[in-house]
């Protein structure tokens, strides 16, 4: 963390679908990359519904992506903090986008699914209700303006 709690981030974004040509909407190519200093680069698209290549990650998996990840290590943290030793964890997240009629949309929600399993039975409940401090934490949820829901499966890990 930096002394000021402030953080910055960059990112670079470059169109690389310009080489086919702006004839119309239809037509052009919506492939571009984002990279960021010291990191991988995403090859990435607009969402099929709109134009865009399905094997490609567009800005709405991104946008649930971030989600589900900021989640998961805001809860990671809880847990440590709480002594709840995490085994596993898995998220099979959904998100609604409702276009507007008027070229754009919002998200209206998204659902979390986190599958985790830890190591003392004595502390299932403790580990689900952590979903709930991990989601005030969480940065990503914070900066949106839709609810994000929690459907928790916490499981014990089988001895043996």
């Amino acid at each position: 963390m930096s002394d000021t709690g402030h953080h910055t981030y960059q990112t670079n974004l470059t169109w690389t679908g310009a080489a086919a040509g702006f004839a119309d909407y239809e037509s052009y190519d919506r492939t571009h990359q984002l990279a960021a200093p010291g990191k991988p680069t995403l090859t990435t698209s607009s969402d099929p519904a709109f134009l865009g290549l399905p094997e490609l990650w567009n800005p709405e998996d991104m946008l649930l992506g971030a989600l589900s990840s900021c989640h998961m290590l805001s809860y990671l943290a809880c847990c440590a903090r709480a002594r709840i030793t995490v085994l596993d964890y898995t998220d099979r997240a959904t998100a609604t986008m409702v276009e507007n009629g008027k070229g754009g949309g919002a998200f209206t929600e998204a659902t979390l699914r986190p599958v985790v399993t830890i190591a003392q039975p004595d502390k299932i409940e403790h580990a689900r209700r952590l979903h709930g401090t991990a989601n005030k934490v969480c940065f990503i949820a914070n900066s949106v303006n839709f609810p994000v829901h929690h459907e928790a499966d916490i499981r014990v890990a089988e001895e043996g």
